[in-house]
């Protein structure tokens, strides 16, 4: 049984598209060695632009990417998928390669380093987490297939596991865990420079850890819409304000023709502020709002 099939692949590709390549291939699992720190300890690659939202939304649940992969093992049930998903994109941006080592998990920093062990037969594969999910039942891990073989579990389509992060990235403060550590957040790019006063202390969200050794580098926004013309998306920007929102900004990528124009309100202190203003949207008729994230 392919599990593959249960999984939301359209949503990997919207994470992709909101947040922010490698060629498949064929032949032998990609034997990749995890690399080591000069103390011999495993590190993971730096967190990828791709995948690392703080929080997103799938069927209803609320999952938040973990700050740290640092002391991570939890058992429960992995799934595996393969060639009906071979060499689309996973939420890194790489292409899912079936017969290369790696696997889809909710809550892990990608990439991080994972053990995986078989609790039926006690088989262990190590691999590289680079997609999200699975997002069906109490399946905690969506092995690829090269990593299924290793464990002996293609038949059955499932097995109970154990999943052991082995190294740590390093990750970087977001906004909200900035906030908690007295640390100012730096205003995204394109931003106005009082932006970044806006964000007050809170509490992180659950399950995401705070990071304190480094400088803040995400802030929260939630993009309402997308313009060739800039006329029409400072419209929006002045409806926006006649509703009550205090902070919208359009933000302007490219030049000339090319050029494309986005209406943000932001930045925001953490998800219940943006489901906030997600709902005070609706409000107003604009339903394909969605999270964005900017370093």
């Amino acid at each position: 049984m392919q599990s593959g099939r249960d999984r939301s692949r359209i949503y990997g590709a919207l994470l992709l598209s909101i947040v922010f390549a490698g060629c498949a291939s064929s032949g032998p699992p990609a034997r990749t060695t995890p690399a080591t720190a000069a103390d011999g300890a495993l590190a993971d690659p730096p967190r990828s632009r791709r995948g690392n939202p703080p929080f997103y939304d799938v069927f209803g649940k609320r999952y938040y990417v973990l700050a740290t992969a640092d002391g991570y093992r939890e058992r429960g049930v992995a799934s595996w998928y393969g060639r009906d998903f071979h060499g689309l994109s996973t939420s890194s941006g790489e292409r899912y390669d079936m017969h290369a080592l790696t696997a889809a998990h909710t809550r892990l920093p990608i990439p991080t380093w994972a053990e995986v062990t078989n609790l039926e037969n006690g088989k262990r594969v190590v691999v590289r987490v680079n997609d999200r999910g699975p997002f069906v039942d109490d399946r905690i891990i969506d092995l690829s297939y090269a990593a299924a073989t290793e464990l002996d579990m293609i038949r059955n389509g499932t097995a109970r596991v154990e999943v052991r992060a082995l190294g740590s990235a390093g990750a970087p403060v977001t906004a909200t865990t900035a906030a908690v550590n007295g640390t100012p957040p730096s205003p995204p790019r394109g931003a106005s420079p009082g932006l970044a006063a806006a964000v007050p202390p809170v509490l992180a969200a659950p399950g995401v850890g705070l990071a304190t050794s480094r400088a803040a580098r995400e802030l929260m926004f939630v993009q309402v819409g997308a313009f060739s013309e800039h006329d029409n998306a400072a419209k929006l920007v002045d409806r926006l304000k006649a509703s009550g929102f205090a902070n919208p900004v359009v933000v302007t990528e490219g030049g000339g023709r090319r050029a494309l124009h986005r209406v943000r309100v932001g930045p925001l202190r953490d998800a219940a502020e943006f489901d906030r203003v997600s709902v005070r949207l609706r409000a107003l008729g604009v339903t394909d709002s969605h999270l964005v994230v900017e370093r």
